[in-house]
């Protein structure tokens, strides 16, 4: 079963992470998004606003706590105001003919 983590970070820290994962074999996908937040980021290039990246990424149920991990710590959360990231339901496919 698939499951998905979103992170919501700067973009520098986002991008960090999307490299750190776009090759890793327990990653089924990871996709960036950029944008402009007025929230979480101590960095502000534009006034109240920052540059951020939101990020998605697809694995494996059992992989999910080894990369959220990694995610987490490529993004440097635990020493900077950058970001969030959250794990989410399981991603459900359902084919019908």
């Amino acid at each position: 079963m698939l499951v998905e983590i979103g992170s919501m970070t700067s973009l520098r820290a986002g991008q960090k992470v999307y490299d750190a994962l776009k090759d890793d074999d327990k990653v089924q996908f990871v996709f960036i998004e950029t944008g402009r937040s007025n929230d979480l980021f101590d960095e502000k290039q534009f006034g109240e606003f920052g540059e951020a990246a939101v990020l998605t990424v697809i694995v494996d149920e059992n992989d999910k706590s080894e990369i959220f991990d990694r995610i987490f710590e490529y993004a440097d959360l635990h020493d900077k105001d950058q970001g969030i990231v959250s794990l989410n339901t399981k991603v459900v496919s359902e084919f019908k003919n």
